[in-house]
C-alpha cells in the first residue's frame, strides 16, 4: 500500500503576503483560495514537479507562524535553482556543499526555513543477477492428422 505525502501546512501571519511570496517569487502555482467561513480561509500551492503541496491560511494550522523547519525541496542544479530564485527577490544563501548533496537555504516573509537540495551523482549500481531460468523443452511436433481408414484394408461386398 503506498502512503504518499500530500500536503504540509506551513504557518503564515499575513495569507495575502505569504501567497504573493510563494507564488511571484519562489514560483509555486496557486492550486486553491477558498474562503469557507469568516474563521476560515484554505490557500494551497505546489512547487513546480512536485507532488506534495503546501497548504496555509486562516484556520489552518495551530502552530507559531514562522516555526516550520526542515521543509526540502529536491532540484538539478543548486546554482540555477539560487540564480532562479534571488532573480525573482528571494534571499537565498549561496550554495553549500555537503557529502550528501549541495544546498541553498532560504526562508519565507514569517521565517519558515526552506531548503534546496542538489542530489550527489549516484554511483552506478551493477544490475542484479538475473534469476535462472529452466530452459523450456522444445515443442512438440504434432503429427499429420491421418485419415481413420488409413492402413486398415476393408473387405469388399461380393
Amino acid at each position: 500500500m503506498d502512503f504518499k505525502l500530500e500536503l504540509v501546512a506551513i504557518p503564515v501571519t499575513d495569507v495575502d503576503r505569504a501567497k504573493a511570496f510563494y507564488v511571484d517569487q519562489v514560483g509555486f502555482t496557486a492550486d486553491h483560495d477558498h474562503t469557507v467561513s469568516e474563521e476560515i480561509r484554505f490557500v494551497q500551492l505546489t512547487p513546480p514537479g512536485s507532488a506534495c503541496s503546501i497548504a496555509f491560511g486562516t484556520g489552518i494550522v495551530d502552530s507559531e507562524p514562522g516555526s516550520a523547519r526542515g521543509l526540502q525541496l529536491v532540484v538539478a542544479d543548486a546554482h540555477a535553482a539560487r540564480a532562479e530564485l534571488t532573480g525573482r527577490g528571494v534571499r537565498a544563501s549561496e550554495v553549500t556543499e555537503f557529502p550528501w548533496g549541495s544546498f541553498v537555504f532560504f526562508e519565507d516573509p514569517d521565517g519558515n526555513r526552506w531548503a534546496l537540495q542538489q542530489l550527489p551523482p549516484r554511483p552506478r549500481q551493477p544490475l542484479p543477477p538475473r534469476p535462472l531460468r529452466r530452459p523450456r523443452p522444445p515443442p512438440r511436433r504434432r503429427r499429420p492428422a491421418q485419415s481413420r481408414s488409413r492402413g486398415r484394408r476393408f473387405a469388399t461386398p461380393a
